[in-house]
């Protein structure tokens, strides 16, 4: 993995990414972060709650009794990064899409800094989900730091989450010298990248999507990447990035206890195959495969393999 030299997450050739930027329109204001959503008893509006349904912009589609599956996207990103995907397994399965909250067209105003401040936060939200909709042995698909957080609610909500697919997972991206750990970055990495995203969060979403996403000779995907990004609150997302990148959820992987896939991209920068394997040793029984895609996403690079490396797991089971 350190054989080869890989591109700075913080160092990227943009100009003056330290340089203070204006919020994007839309986005909260410093009193509005951290509200707290109100707690009274929400209407019915179909299956899902009202409270739950606007707070995480819930999308169900497909048969009420066949089996879920839930989707959940990755850091910078909104639900709309699976429309490749989702699509292919509706007709068999009840699927569930949501926005992680400061993402897509979620509840800005049901953001909890305290709550969100780790990914345990984000985790309850989809535990929220579960229950509200009383999902039980539901497919959680999570891409990126969405595979821990399916890790996380999987733990705590026994039964009701039956198999996780884990795209690009690290449960630690900040290598770890005492234990021999590689996650693919040093404290250093990680402290220069969370400054870039402190000084000019837009700044640093333009110049490193395309980085993330791979995939050099088809950059319509990293420009819809780098739309993704912009599009998210900058506040959250700064916030978002400290809970994601500082994270350290190596031992929840051990009380992972269901049918779990892990698909390992080629050239992820992200999530290098050190990583994968790490995630696959740690988690009993589990299936790793080393998909041809590059990049980070490959929900958006190569949906077909995607779907054929979750349904050829689905049909073991």
């Amino acid at each position: 993995m350190r054989g080869s030299p890989r591109p700075s997450l913080v160092q990227t050739g943009a100009p003056d990414l330290r340089a203070p930027t204006a919020h994007r329109q839309g986005s909260l204001p410093g009193s509005s972060v951290g509200r707290e959503p109100s707690r009274a008893a929400p209407p019915r509006v179909g299956s899902v709650s009202a409270l739950v349904e606007v707070r995480s912009n819930v999308r169900v589609q497909g048969p009420h009794d066949a089996r879920p599956m839930v989707f959940a996207h990755g850091y910078g990103c909104d639900q709309n990064m699976w429309r490749f995907v989702e699509p292919a397994f509706r007709a068999d399965h009840r699927t569930v899409l949501f926005d992680h909250l400061g993402a897509g067209g979620s509840d800005l105003g049901a953001y909890d800094a305290e709550r969100h401040a780790s990914l345990d936060g984000y985790a309850d939200d989809v535990v929220d989900i579960l229950e509200d909709l009383d999902l039980r042995d539901a497919v959680f698909v999570g891409h990126s730091v969405s595979a821990t957080i399916g890790a996380l609610v999987a733990g705590r909500a026994p039964g009701r989450v039956g198999a996780l697919v884990m795209i690009g997972p690290s449960p630690r991206y900040v290598d770890d010298p005492a234990t021999g750990y590689v996650g693919g970055f040093s404290e250093e990495d990680v402290q220069g990248l969370l400054e870039a995203l402190d000084g000019n969060y837009l700044g640093w979403a333009t110049a490193m999507a395309p980085v993330i996403m791979g995939n050099p000779d088809r950059p319509a995907l990293g420009a819809e990447l780098t739309e993704s990004f912009c599009r998210t609150d900058p506040e959250i997302q700064k916030r978002f990035a400290r809970a994601t990148f500082l994270a350290d959820n190596r031992a929840d992987l051990d009380r992972v206890a269901v049918p779990t896939l892990i698909l390992q991209c080629a050239e992820d920068i992200i999530a290098p195959p050190v990583v994968g394997a790490y995630v696959h040793d740690r988690i009993p029984g589990s299936t790793l495969v080393q998909l041809r895609a590059t990049g980070h996403c490959p929900n958006l690079s190569a949906p077909d393999e995607t779907i054929g490396a979750i349904r050829l797991f689905l049909g073991g089971q």
